[in-house]
């Protein structure tokens, strides 16, 4: 998992497909809740690098960071990841960045990395609904604020993107970019499951696919506007493997 393990776990030669095993919302609690070692040393035999998109941690606690670190020792591969909104949850963000970056987590928030010749590039996302339904900045100084937040979290994952050299970007978000991804979830919490503006910047670029996470009962396949591929890969959606993550050859 830690950087020195990036040279011994199987790499993609001369711009072969890169496996990356995909998963999010593992909301790790407390210390006696069912252990994510074994499905953590199952995606590393499945997989070249290991992807989290957010909701890492139940209640956003330092401790719960620990477990979680202590857990991905089962994992022998690169592991790239985001941040999502339970993890801001006690305030303690900085806290749980630092445990997540010191045990070799490629803790993404409005970066990229590059892993096997392929650019990762995270941010969390955030609120804002979808198509001609998305929020407007109008009225109360709370809505502005609320698109502005939305806005931030686009123009950093544009300032992210154009970070990447790599010819292949798999761009990683807690937050849904689009609505069909979402599909599943009641009607009336759409707004809230992501935004279409990080569609938008996700279809400036070129991109080999997108994975979120956030909506649990939300659908598994999407695509940008642009034709951008978007897979929801929160672990209690169904997935082609049949298992709570999925594999992508990028």
């Amino acid at each position: 998992m830690a950087d020195e393990l990036e040279t011994a776990s199987p790499k993609a030669e001369n711009g072969s497909a890169l496996k990356v095993a995909a998963i999010g919302d593992l909301h790790v609690g407390k210390e006696d809740q069912a252990s994510y070692r074994d499905l953590f040393g199952e995606m590393s035999r499945a997989a070249q690098v290991l992807v989290l998109t957010g909701d890492l941690t139940n209640l956003g606690k330092p401790r719960e960071a620990e477990i979680l670190a202590e857990e991905l020792r089962a994992c022998t591969i690169p592991v790239v990841a985001v941040l999502g909104n339970h993890d801001y949850e006690s305030g303690a963000v900085e806290q749980v960045t630092d445990i997540l970056r010191q045990a070799g987590v490629h803790l993404r928030d409005g970066e990229a990395t590059e892993i096997h010749e392929v650019g990762f590039v995270g941010v969390k996302g955030f609120v804002g609904g979808f198509g001609s339904r998305m929020l407007g900045s109008f009225g109360e100084p709370a809505i502005k604020s609320m698109v502005a937040e939305s806005v931030n979290e686009a123009m950093r994952l544009e300032n992210a993107m154009r970070q990447v050299r790599a010819k292949r970007t798999l761009v990683v978000l807690h937050y849904a970019p689009v609505v069909e991804t979402v599909e599943g979830e009641p009607l009336e919490i759409f707004p809230f499951l992501g935004s279409s503006r990080l569609a938008e910047t996700i279809d400036r670029f070129q991109v080999s696919a997108v994975v979120h996470g956030h909506a649990h009962r939300g659908a598994y396949e999407g695509r940008t506007p642009g034709g951008a591929s978007v897979y929801n890969v929160a672990m209690h959606v169904a997935k082609p493997t049949g298992r709570p993550y999925a594999v992508l050859e990028i």
